[in-house]
């Protein structure tokens, strides 16, 4: 069974930096594809950044381009998301989530095994 735990959230003035973490366990990195979704109150969950199993390739959401970095350790088993210049709208929660689907997306649907999620709030 696929099992993710995020964390690293917290509250970060606007301009600022939060560095997210998922521990993973339970699946096989070659075959899952791993990436990051949040919801705001009020909202329908969104994908932010996904990356496939390889490394390569790696899709961010466009309101996080340039912002936000998606990546792995070198074990593959903690998936990481670096946000910079933090906005006051990238307030939501955090969900870590993967998937053995063959095709890279930042759908929701797409994804099978999710984590608790991580509370994030800029201001």
């Amino acid at each position: 069974d696929v099992q993710l735990v995020e964390s690293g959230g917290g509250s970060a003035q606007a301009g600022g930096s939060l560095r997210l973490s998922c521990a993973a366990a339970g699946y096989t990195y070659t075959t899952h594809c791993l990436g990051w979704f949040r919801q705001a109150p009020g909202k329908e969950r969104e994908g932010v950044a996904v990356i496939d199993p390889d490394g390569s390739p790696i899709y961010y959401a466009d309101s996080v381009k340039g912002r936000f970095t998606i990546s792995t350790d070198n074990r593959k088993d903690t998936l990481y998301l670096q946000m910079n210049s933090l906005k006051p709208e990238d307030t939501g929660m955090y969900y870590c989530a993967a998937t053995t689907n063959v095709v890279v997306s930042l759908r929701t649907t797409n994804y099978s095994y999710w984590g608790q999620g991580t509370q994030v709030t800029v201001s």
